[in-house]
This record gives structure tokens, sequence and C-alpha cells, in this order.
């Protein structure tokens, strides 16, 4: 079969930010995936951190994490989840990536003795980005969401390298332009201006867009879309309204109804074959099946008034929920209210109980309480990363006796670190990209859960962490009933725990979130929701 010329989209917002050019983004690459198409995304974020690894949640959400050890954008988890595949470093860029790497060239002499500008020195590497992804492997797309929004001066040079790039491959490329048509109540009308200062703003710095995605909160008119069409230089069919949905799986369906990938198809003059979307359209049928059975989960941790900080982890509940034929409401639980109040107020009501990964002392303590709360009241209990720290420090408070056991992180004086620093952490003075980042193999012990979820003894799964169980005290810790299931292939590392005596109790050190899918869901969250339905607390809608 003969290769076709790599085709690339580029993916721009106007008028306010947090529009969904990433869901967009996900969902055309499902579409086109669909059709037969081998697909990859890029986010190039115009921020001037290297990575959003040292930003606080509050500024960025999650940090997802690739199986080569990215620390990136939470847009790539929306990638990988509707595209079902792996993505790696080459498909996250920031400002900050660029200018690292055009002033390391400038210090070797690269450039020749040339005054380093932005053109053509940083659209140059930015164009390099670009095609990045295809050094080791041929795709038939390449979609590329540029963050922010239109007028941000720090956008500019991704802007001025995309216009470039355009030129350059004039027959290969194509722009869409993500916009809000705001409707007025007073008046009872949308507006379309907002959309068409966008594209103007857009077209001043020389990037014509072949598409325009139009989110508002119900479709436009036949009339509405010939209006912007004739203002902004499109043709109707390419004006798609991206109305708001109860659920961003559903994104993919209203784009393929309102032909978003025929018409990005036509306009690269690829080939249109019937969309494959059964397996996704069971998936959104059992999202949206009325009178579900309803698991409450208890989300424990201390950015919970912001979903965004935990969104692979609220993610991954959804698709393990959708697998048992019912609907998780998240319970979303500021561990410093535990703290405050105690475990009983918050947590009684729950059928299940989940502490994700964090850094930091702040509302440890309330961790700590939850996963003793789950353990003696035998509630369901997944720990994920800082999770199965937690569940080591309070077991060995409250079941080994250890007073004043915690982690080194937590307490630098504790007398018992129970949870210690990575040897090969000690030296490390820089926090940017320096932890245990990435995949790494698990083996599993026969005769366990881990092994009843997984079915295999071996695994890989991605870390995102500094500090470990620490093996001084793991004598002591199965003489007491903690199950080590799961481990370094040397051993060395403690990967998994699980308490056999309860009804399903396991954390594990690794993030196995950022690896569940809609189609697939992660076979932890998978058996943590099905042990969860089991308990007597579940309720009907």
């Amino acid at each position: 079969m003969s290769i076709h010329p790599t085709k690339f989209i580029f993916i721009t917002g106007g008028v306010v930010s947090s529009l969904g050019k990433g869901i967009t983004a996900a969902s055309l690459g499902m579409l086109l995936k669909s059709q037969g198409l081998k697909v990859t995304i890029q986010k190039f974020d115009p921020y001037l951190n290297v990575d959003p690894g040292t930003m606080s949640p509050y500024q960025h959400g999650e940090v997802f994490v690739t199986e080569d050890g990215c620390e990136t954008d939470l847009d790539l988890g929306h990638y990988e989840r509707f595209v079902d595949q792996n993505l790696t470093r080459l498909n996250n860029v920031t400002s900050g990536m660029i200018f690292w790497d055009v002033l390391t060239k400038e210090r070797k002499g690269e450039y020749l003795g040339h005054t380093v500008q932005i053109i053509p020195h940083v659209t140059n590497e930015i164009k390099a980005r670009i095609t990045a992804a295809l050094e080791n492997e041929h795709f038939d797309v390449v979609i590329t969401e540029i963050g922010g929004t239109i007028g941000d001066i720090e956008s500019l040079p991704f802007l001025e390298a995309i216009r470039q790039f355009q030129f350059e491959h004039k027959n290969d490329s194509i722009q869409i332009h993500v916009t809000l048509v705001p409707y007025l109540t007073t008046s009872g009308e949308f507006k379309t201006k907002p959309t068409q200062h966008s594209v103007k703003e857009l077209r001043a710095i020389g990037i014509h867009p072949d598409v325009i995605v139009c989110r508002s909160f119900q479709p436009l008119t036949y009339d509405l879309k010939q209006k912007i069409a004739l203002f902004c230089d499109v043709t109707t069919d390419a004006v798609i309204t991206a109305v708001d949905v109860d659920s961003i799986y559903d994104v993919p369906l209203i784009l393929e109804n309102e032909k978003l990938d025929q018409v990005v198809l036509e306009k690269l003059k690829l080939e249109k074959h019937p969309n494959e979307l059964t397996e996704w359209k069971k998936f959104i049928k059992v999202i949206h099946t009325p009178d579900l059975e309803v698991v409450k989960i208890a989300l424990v941790g201390k950015y919970t008034s912001l979903a965004d900080a935990y969104l692979s982890v609220a993610e991954a509940l959804k698709h393990a929920a959708a697998v048992h034929h019912c609907k998780v409401d998240i319970k979303w639980v500021d561990s410093e209210d535990i703290e405050r109040d105690g475990p009983e107020a918050y947590l009684s009501d729950v059928a299940g109980i989940l502490i994700p990964g964090g850094f930091g002392s702040r509302g440890v303590e309330g961790k700590i309480l939850s996963s003793q709360f789950a353990r003696t009241k035998d509630i369901p209990y997944l720990g994920l990363c800082l999770g199965m720290h937690i569940a080591v420090i309070e077991f060995g408070r409250h079941v080994l006796r250890l007073e004043g056991a915690n982690s080194s992180e937590i307490s630098k004086k504790t007398p018992h670190p129970v949870i210690d620093l990575l040897d090969t952490q000690r030296k490390v003075n820089q926090k940017g990209g320096t932890m245990r980042l990435g995949a790494y193999p698990c083996v599993i012990k026969s005769g366990t859960k881990l092994f009843d979820s997984y079915k295999t003894r071996l695994i890989e799964e991605r870390h995102r962490h500094r500090y470990e169980f620490n093996n001084a005290y793991r004598a002591d810790f199965e003489a007491q009933g903690m199950v080590f299931s799961g481990t370094s292939p040397d051993e060395q590392l403690v990967e998994v725990i699980e308490l056999t005596n309860q009804k399903w109790y396991v954390a594990c050190q690794f993030h196995p979130e950022f690896k569940s899918r809609p189609q697939r869901a992660h076979p932890l969250f998978r058996d943590f929701i099905g042990a969860a339905k089991q308990s007597e607390t579940v309720e009907r809608t």
C-alpha cells in the first residue's frame, strides 16, 4: 500500500479561553482514525515554563504523564483517551522548550555568528517540532492545537510559524478556528461579531481559517452559518456548530453529525469512508442510560474545588462505572475538612474511598483519617501514589503502633520514615523533570487482588514521584498482614500494597488513571468500582 503525504491540521481558538480546542482536536482525531487514517495530535503551549511539572494545579490543572516520562498539559490525556493510543514527549511543546533549544544552540555557536531572532530562528524551531513526530513513524494526519487565544502576545511566534508552515505546505494543511457565538437573552439572539473579530485578528497575522467551529449553547441556524461564512471567507458547510453537551464524550458524535470530518477530508483531498463508531456509541449509550444504579465514591484530596486537578482520575472512574452499567457520583471531599470535623461527617454515606496523588503536607492528616476509616469500616479503598503512602502511614501508626510514623516528605524528623526518598533522588536539586517519571515494569504476585485485576504477572504503569516505601519496615508490615502484591522486577521497590482481609483495599505507587480509556477501563478502577457497587450504600437514581 502506498504511503500518502502527511496532512497537517492546525487548531486555534478565539474570543475567550477554555472553549474546548483540546476536545475538538481529540474528537476530530478520533473521527479521522475511524476513517482508517493514522493520526497523532500535538499540543503547543505558549507559556515559558519548560513543562507544567512545577506548576500549581490551581494554575494548570493536573499534570499528565506520557509513557516516556514527559510531564504534559492535561489535553494530552484527552488525546490519548479519544484516539486510544499512547503519545510521547514529541506531542507536547512549550515556548520554554523552544527558547531553551534556541539558546542552547546559540551557546554552542550553531548559528554561525548570526543575530538570533524570533524570525527565523524561533519559528524554524517551532516548525521543526511540527514534523518531529514523523521522524520515527509515518502518520497520515498530524493535528496541532495551539494553546491560548488569538491576540495573546505569547502565541505570536507559534502563529507566525504556522503561517510559514502552511505557505510551505499549501496543498497539505488546513486551519481550524474554534470560537464563541454568544447568545444574549435580553435581545433573544446570537451574536456573530466576536467570531468575526477573532477571525479578523487571525487574518491580520496572515492565517486564513478553512473551518470555523462555533461553540454555542444550541445549534446555529443555517442563516447564521451563512452570515459567519460570508464575513469570514469560508464555505457554509465549513461553519460547524459545537453545542454544549452533558459529557465530553458526546462531542465526537456532535461533530460527526455536523460533518466536520467530511469537510476536513474534502479540504485535504483524502478519501472518505463510513465511520466505524460502534464501540464508542455503546459507551455513550451506557453513560446516558437513565435509572442506573449510582455508586458514590469519595475522592479525598486538597484541590477538590478544581476538578481539573484530578481530571484523569475522574474520567477513569466514569470508564469503570460504564463497565458495570452504573453511574459514579464523585463526592469531592477536602481533606482539611476531615481534619477539622472527622471522617464520619463526610464518608459515612459513600461506597468507596479514593485518595489520589499529590505533594506537600497540607491536608495529609485528613487523608490518613480517611484511609483509617476505609480500613476499619471495610469500605473499598483505592490509593494512587500519595494514596499508597497514606495507606502505609496509617497502617504503620495504627496496626504496627509505630508512633509518629510518617513520610520523610511530610516530616523530616519522623522517628519512623515508613515512606522515604528514593535513593536516586537524594542528590537531586532541580525540581523540574527530575522525578521518577513514565512507564516502569511491575511484577505481580499470584493469588492477589492485583493479579485478579490484571490477569498477568508483568505490567507497565506510569509513575510520577520521588518517595517510596521504606524497605527497612517491609518484614514488620508483612507480619501484620499487609501484602506487597506488586514490586519492581528486582523486588527493591514496592509498587502495590493490599490488605486481603478487606473487601477491596489496594494502593499503588503508580498512576493507573493515565492509561484508562472510555472503551477499555483500567483494571484497578474497574474492580474498585465493582467492589464499591456491591456495598450496602449503593443508591438508585
